[in-house]
């Protein structure tokens, strides 16, 4: 791939803009454009890119990219910037805890009861799959679980599908598949990860 090259100094935003602009309408994965994206930064400007995946992010938050899936982007020429996608302003965040009862609705925990617990407006669509900022797209979430929806979104789906998996062997009479789930799902009470989906032995 041949892009433009340039002496002067180039932001590193502007560098993934141009690299993605000469890819159009390709799915491109984090790994597939970092190594170029260091090397080039390294070239134009003698210094080492930060985080080219953040950038990639931000590009996608802000309607430049389409995110396809976790890692992987995609520019389509014409449609950038066609999102509206900002963060809840401050009397947004007020109004959004006030709504939950400046209480967590994943733990239930809140600052009023619960020492050392602070709370986050969360968006419930999020930000990069084209949730607004607005009051019914907001909740209130602890920064425990808020970290845990961002990152952890596995977890969720992991107990999902020992909580099925459990009951299925519980209905076949399999005892060991049973006893299995049933020390994973401990675990998951342990750790109190996802503790708004129930389930009972």
């Amino acid at each position: 791939m041949t892009l433009q090259q340039s002496n002067e100094e180039i932001s590193q935003r502007d560098l993934l803009i141009e690299y993605f602009k000469h890819n159009p309408n390709k799915d491109i994965s984090h790994r597939e454009m970092r190594d170029w994206i260091n090397d080039e930064y390294i070239k134009r400007t003698g210094k080492r890119f930060e985080d080219p995946d953040r950038g990639v992010r931000s590009l996608s938050q802000k309607g430049f990219l389409r995110k396809i899936r976790k890692g992987v982007y995609r520019y389509e020429p014409g449609k950038e910037y066609n999102k509206e996608l900002h963060d809840f302003t401050a009397k947004q965040k007020e109004e959004i805890f006030k709504n939950d009862d400046y209480t967590c609705v994943m733990c239930g925990r809140s600052p009023k009861k619960d020492k050392g617990i602070e709370l986050h407006a969360d968006h419930i669509i999020p930000k990069d799959q084209g949730g607004p900022a607005t009051i019914e797209n907001g909740q209130t979430l602890c920064s425990r679980d808020n970290f845990i929806k961002k990152n952890l979104n596995q977890t969720t789906t992991g107990k999902k599908m020992f909580i099925n998996l459990y009951n299925l062997a519980k209905s076949m009479g399999e005892k060991e598949v049973e006893n299995f789930c049933a020390d994973l799902l401990d675990v998951y009470e342990k750790y109190e990860m996802n503790g708004h989906i129930k389930w009972t032995k």
